[in-house]
């Protein structure tokens, strides 16, 4: 069955509203042939993530395009630098992160993740690490995963 415009933004609004990780935000829903836009305000680059998840498991969406901005409370917002030490010491502490080989760099909140690990999982684990970090207004994640060998190039 293909859901009308109307019935996938009643479901995408639903979803949000039942997600508790994405919590009170006045979040705008739209969505046009299996489109969804979501749009507005959150306080929390984790609530940004989680509304973005939740529309995705709507049965229907095809595709999401996310206009949505971090706007971090007063009472919240850290330095770039508070927020860094933060963000080491969290890739530190998490043991599915290799943090001697990731890289960060914080300006304005928005953090940039580099560098070259052994497995997949190290990088989605890197960005999970940092994702609900007080203050953190977004993610670029560029950490790359070392090449192995394929068989055919060993000799």
């Amino acid at each position: 069955m293909i859901k009308t415009d109307s019935q996938l933004q009643r479901d995408v609004i639903n979803e949000l509203r039942w997600d508790p990780s994405v919590g009170s935000a006045e979040i705008g829903v739209a969505a046009k042939s299996g489109v969804v836009t979501l749009s507005g305000q959150v306080e929390s680059f984790a609530r940004k993530y989680a509304a973005g998840c939740a529309a995705e498991r709507v049965a229907g969406v095809r595709a999401i395009a996310e206009k949505l901005t971090v706007s971090v409370p007063m009472s919240f917002k850290r330095t770039d630098t508070d927020i860094a030490h933060s963000l080491a010491n969290t890739l530190k502490w998490d043991v599915r992160v290799p943090d001697e080989a990731i890289k960060a760099r914080v300006e304005d909140g928005w953090v940039w993740l580099e560098g070259q690990v052994e497995w997949q999982y190290q990088v989605a684990a890197a960005e999970r690490a940092i994702r609900n970090l007080t203050g953190v207004r977004g993610v670029t994640n560029l950490i790359r995963v070392k090449q192995r060998p394929a068989v055919p190039d060993v000799k």
